[in-house]
């Protein structure tokens, strides 16, 4: 009676009583071991053959000794790079002794529970990114006689962007801002800005022409 069974990742042909080198298993000298995953078994003419093991089928064994394999030597080398590598290896190997081989009614050892990978913390929703407000729309302050359009950017810079912050505004401040921006606005009078913002303002484009009208570049 043999067996084909898988020991360690690697599959032998076994019978009773026969000497195997397997990769180095974790059992103790002299300690007992089984391996359940039997694929074959051939009891003389009978032959059963597992899908892909056979329930219930064991082979038990000894464990002999630990020891290690034959040095390998394995060499590398690369034509005209000067490249040569030589390294040794031995194989970790253990003895056993095949004890047994039973065809069924093996108790095969309970597996083991694998630990349930802890479930994945549910990521924070990201903060809804809130759009910015948009200001009011600036008025054309290049309807304002003696406004101009770098005038008109000074004054929006410094926040007089609509007809009626103008009218509110003093004219010995806008003079300040218009020097500040450039010394070529600086000879501009604002001294009617305020009150044709004002007129601009509450919609009162006659009166506002009206008064440009009498004005010699907002003069």
């Amino acid at each position: 009676m043999f067996a084909i069974v898988e020991i360690a990742g690697q599959q032998f042909k076994v019978a009773k009583d026969q000497k195997v080198f397997v990769h180095r298993l974790s059992t103790e000298e002299g300690k007992k071991v089984s391996f359940d995953n039997v694929l074959m078994l051939s009891d003389g003419n009978k032959v059963t053959i597992g899908a892909p093991a056979i329930d219930g089928a064991q082979v038990g064994a000894k464990v002999i000794k630990h020891l290690k394999g034959d040095k390998v030597i394995v060499f590398k080398k690369k034509r005209r790079k000067g490249y040569r590598v030589k390294n040794g290896h031995r194989q970790a190997l253990t003895e056993i002794v095949i004890e047994s081989i039973v065809g069924s009614g093996a108790k095969k050892a309970a597996p083991k529970k694998e630990a349930k990978p802890a479930a994945p913390k549910a990521e924070k929703p990201a903060p809804k990114k809130t759009a910015p407000k948009k200001s009011a729309k600036a008025d054309d302050l290049k309807k304002i006689e003696g406004v101009g359009p770098k005038a008109a950017e000074a004054l929006v810079n410094a926040g007089l962007d609509t007809f009626a912050k103008v009218a509110k505004a003093d004219s010995a401040k806008m003079k300040e801002i218009l020097a500040e921006a450039s010394s070529r606005l600086a000879h501009l009078d604002p001294g009617t800005w305020s009150q044709q913002a004002d007129l601009a303002a509450n919609g009162k484009w006659d009166e506002l022409k009206e008064l440009q009208d009498k004005l010699d570049g907002g003069k």
